[in-house]
């Protein structure tokens, strides 16, 4: 074997010197090894000659091949064993050398000696858009998409295609995360899964990724019938460099080869990891699906569609499911057909299992290309480098993501139509304007998560459901537990966090024995940009996401009576919200007690009224937002009464989910609420005093906003001036009527 492998590469060593030296000729003569840079490429003898170092190229990459094959074969020779990692003995295509772009020690050192001026062939070109698929279902694999996602345009310089393969909850969820995220040279396209679900639903597998596990298998008829190459991935990766790099490995293809992979670093496909363990079968080590590299036109020239099929059924007649989902059939595929297989080098896949070869991918931390946590363990997984991997992986969790609104110079993109709206509205503001900051917040564009955690709502026989809707920012976190001890019903949080926020919400909510038991509350994360909390924003966006019929709009602060979620769905019958435009008002009342014996009835809060105990919401600091209430009333009252709008009047009210959104002008501390009342009464809802309805506030420290408001006379005249034009768009809305809210105004 020895002796056969020196005769060949002595015969293509000789080969080799024949051609270049025979291209050098070329050119009337003119030998290319005097020429430091390429000719004109216009020059009709360019073309021939290129075609001929090309293969020159091809030749060498064969040669090093067998260099490498004879190196292994003495090894062995020597040890009595096969000591070769990988399947380079069959893949006759594997990178080994330097990627295209990169040059060894030795090249950089020859370069730097003799000062070339050869203009170097690019990875990728400029502006070539990189075009990026993956199979996302639910909602751990959407938060997952976003760190794969940040990964990747940390190191980006060229413009990105996300092709993204959903179900109904991952397209919701990431459609408005992009469209919100805005970022510039990016495209998203989306396909339904539901439509891919016949393809592969008749194959039986026991992986945990269920169904959406073997959905790369049908991508050559999801995708466009244009797109020709695509980097497929799985939603577990983190990159360490730039995507082009490995985009670049599509020109290192062959003409036959159709799919690159890299070698799968544990033993599951050898077959020895327990008594009796049959694996599918593979070649080698096999290979591993979490990165793939798919030449989609060639795929669909050869019938890649029918290919994989027959594969699977003939191996499905024996093993009955797969294991490892699309895996097990790729690699099935792959041991009939090695020749289309495209080995790349395994740093472009550092798998993260248990009793993986992956520490053997790399030697420094430059090496490094991808890291995959295909492990079910995830970050607990266990591995020498695993502290350095996690780290790496937390710092694109927590990453600022608005950061990477960054624009490709050189490259220009077509702006969405949110950006040019939002680029022309502050196009029209005056900086010099005292309130400048305030309309700058107003026309402000947040990164929107919605459902970061997992939201499971079933709806009641009846249709009298309703949710209780409110926003709260990371200081706040405390009341969660406590609201959801008082509340069984749906719930519709905004909470307003930085990237590293969220985690820290996320850590919290999965280890709360309360809020991890419950599914029916939509957690939206709304990412912070700007200085002022944006309030009124975050009740839309909460509003917004309600799925039932009715609305209990309260802030975070308040604990509603035990029991309040159900009583409200039956007053909302009694009093016919359906039909009627009304608008419920749940008193408040407050404590300075952090710990309170909470009343479990009416006549107990009144009892502790008298004592003290409790006072009637900001009774001694604002009483005109909660005096229209007419508490003395409500005392007695035993059925629902009316009461008539007042300046000011800024009461927690349950509505139909239709009702009018939240003017955002208002941020931070001041009118917030006030106005959405005013709004409701200039629709003529009646508000209606429920007689055995009520919630509690809880102390706090004061919020940043409302110290800012106290402090500065220059915020209390943006809000004057904010109110003001309020005022005049409320008339032009609503015409005569809205006159007399402006008197009201005048009259305080």
């Amino acid at each position: 074997m020895v002796d056969h492998l020196l005769a060949v590469s002595a015969t293509f060593m000789a080969l080799l010197t024949w051609l270049y030296l025979w291209v050098g000729k070329l050119e009337n003569g003119r030998s290319l090894l005097l020429s430091p840079c390429p000719l004109d490429q216009s020059e009709p003898r360019y073309l021939e000659r290129d075609l001929l170092e090309s293969r020159v190229r091809e030749m060498e990459e064969e040669n090093q091949q067998l260099r490498l094959q004879l190196s292994q074969s003495q090894v062995a020779a020597v040890q009595g064993q096969d000591g070769s990692y990988g399947n380079a003995q069959w893949v006759a295509s594997a990178d080994t050398g330097p990627e295209d772009g990169e040059n060894t020690a030795e090249e950089r050192s020859t370069q730097k000696g003799n000062h070339t001026t050869c203009a170097r062939r690019p990875m990728v070109e400029k502006c070539e858009l990189i075009h990026v698929a993956c199979v996302c279902a639910g909602h751990n694999a959407s938060r997952d998409v976003v760190t794969l996602v940040k990964s990747i345009l940390f190191h980006r310089r060229n413009p990105l295609h996300f092709h993204f393969i959903t179900d109904a909850v991952a397209h919701q969820i990431l459609s408005s995360l992009f469209q919100s995220w805005m970022v510039p040279s990016v495209q998203v396209s989306f396909y339904d899964a539901e439509e891919l679900k016949s393809e592969v639903a008749w194959i039986p597998n026991k992986h945990y990724s269920g169904i959406y596990g073997l959905m790369k298998l049908p991508l050559t008829k999801a995708l466009p019938s244009d797109l020709t190459k695509v980097i497929v991935l799985d939603t577990d990766i983190t990159f360490a460099t730039d995507i082009a790099e490995l985009w670049a490995i599509f020109r290192k293809f062959t003409d036959k080869q159709v799919i690159g992979l890299v070698e799968n670093q544990s033993d599951w496909y050898l077959g020895n990891l327990w008594k009796n363990h049959k694996p599918w079968p593979a070649l080698g080590r096999g290979f591993n699906t979490g990165v793939i590299l798919l030449l989609l036109e060639r795929l669909r020239r050869i019938g890649w569609e029918q290919m994989w099929r027959l594969t699977a059924e003939r191996e499905l007649m024996s093993m009955l499911s797969t294991s490892l989902a699309d895996q097990d059939i790729f690699n099935a595929f792959i041991k009939q057909n090695p020749v289309l297989v495209h080995q790349l080098p395994c740093f472009w896949n550092v798998q993260l299992s248990d009793h993986t070869r992956s520490e053997q991918c790399y030697t420094e931390v430059s090496d490094l290309k991808v890291i995959h946590w295909n492990s079910p363990k995830k970050l607990r997984v266990k591995n020498k480098h695993v502290e350095f991997f996690r780290n790496l992986y937390l710092t694109f969790l927590e990453y600022d993501g608005n950061l990477l609104r960054r624009e490709l110079f050189g490259c220009p993109s077509q702006p969405s139509a949110d950006s040019l709206r939002v680029q022309s509205a502050l196009e029209d503001l005056d900086e010099d304007d005292q309130c400048y900051d305030f309309r700058r917040e107003r026309i402000t564009v947040h990164r929107l998560h919605l459902y970061f955690l997992q939201y499971e709502y079933v709806p009641t026989d009846e249709s009298v459901d309703i949710t209780l809707v409110a926003q709260l920012s990371m200081d706040r976190l405390q009341m969660l537990e406590a609201i959801c001890n008082h509340w069984e019903g749906p719930i519709s949080l905004a909470l307003y966090m930085s990237d590293a926020e969220a985690q820290q919400f996320l850590r919290y909510a999965q280890a709360s024995d309360v809020l991890k038991h419950r599914k029916n509350i939509g957690y939206h994360i709304v990412y912070k940009e700007g200085q002022f909390y944006p309030v009124n924003l975050l009740r839309n966006i909460a509003l917004r996401q309600a799925n039932t019929p009715y609305v209990f709009l309260t802030d975070v602060d308040f604990l509603p009576m035990y029991d309040l979620y159900d009583y409200l769905r039956k007053s909302i019958v009694q009093l016919d919200l359906a039909h009627t435009k009304k608008a419920l008002v749940v008193p408040a009342f407050e404590t300075l007690r952090y710990r309170l014996s909470f009343p479990k009835s009416k006549a107990e809060l009144l009892s502790m009224l008298d004592m003290g105990t409790l006072y009637t919401f900001r009774y001694h600091v604002w009483t005109k937002g909660h005096a229209p209430t007419n508490y003395a009333k409500w005392r007695t009252a035993t059925t629902a009464y009316k009461v008539e709008w007042e300046a000011d009047f800024e009461p927690y009210v349950v509505v139909r989910r239709d009702c009018p959104e939240y003017d955002q002008r208002f941020v931070g501390f001041g009118w917030n609420k006030v106005s959405h009342i005013m709004e409701l009464d200039a629709q003529e809802y009646d508000f209606v005093v429920l007689p055995n309805a009520f919630m509690i506030h809880m102390p706090h420290a004061p919020s940043f906003d409302i110290s800012k408001f106290r402090s500065s006379s220059s915020y209390r005249h943006c809000l004057t001036t904010l109110k003001e034009e309020f005022h005049q768009d409320l008339s032009r809305k609503y015409g005569a009527a809205a006159l007399k809210y402006l008197t009201a105004e005048r009259n305080i």
